[in-house]
């Protein structure tokens, strides 16, 4: 996963693999198949694994304006971790794929457009709690909030710091209208 996730997956050699995993190139292929499989699999896992963040905070019994400052931090903290490779592998690891890899980038679209879902489905419950603006876009603002994600990841890949990436994650959420604002996402345009 480690190694999918710092080098992308057509960086990622199978002379990488073997030596990360102590197996023959054989074992690699009875244990999964292909590097496609073994790829699907750390995806799996990373999901399992290190975005516990957003599940916690698009889950949690509190106001949406705090569930979305929790989700944006929470990625500015989890990009950022020491001992890790930067950023989100949902993002990094469709870095420079190729027509080759387009079921891989396929993938990693999906990933990446549940996450924009997740966010749009915590969005209208606050819409329909009262907590959001009544104009407010749901798909709209969800759509921006995974960019600023995206963009955040690819930042910490670049060796943004995690002060930096709080500051972005400040900005986006200033973005959030709260409730009563008569002002739309699709307005602020």
């Amino acid at each position: 996963m480690h190694l999918f996730w710092e080098h992308g997956y057509e960086a990622t050699s199978l002379a990488m693999l073997r030596e990360a995993m102590g197996l023959t190139p054989p074992q690699i292929y009875n244990a999964f198949t292909d590097k496609e499989t073994l790829f699907r699999k750390a995806l799996k896992r990373y999901h399992e694994t290190e975005i516990w963040f957003a599940l916690e905070a698009l889950s949690a019994p509190v106001p949406t304006r705090e569930a979305i400052g929790r989700l944006l931090l929470g990625a500015a903290e989890a990009y950022s971790r020491p001992g890790k490779p930067g950023g989100c592998l949902f993002v990094s690891g469709a870095l420079a794929a190729s027509p080759q890899a387009q079921a891989i980038a396929d993938e990693l679209k999906h990933y990446r457009k549940a996450s924009e879902a997740a966010i749009a489905e915590r969005l209208a419950r606050g819409k329909a709690a009262g907590d959001l603006p009544e104009g407010l876009s749901v798909e709209g603002f969800a759509k921006y909030l995974a960019g600023v994600m995206n963009g955040m990841s690819i930042q910490a890949r670049d060796g943004a710091s995690v002060e930096e990436l709080r500051v972005l994650a400040q900005t986006a959420l200033a973005a959030l209208p709260a409730e009563g604002q008569n002002q739309t996402a699709s307005s602020k345009e």
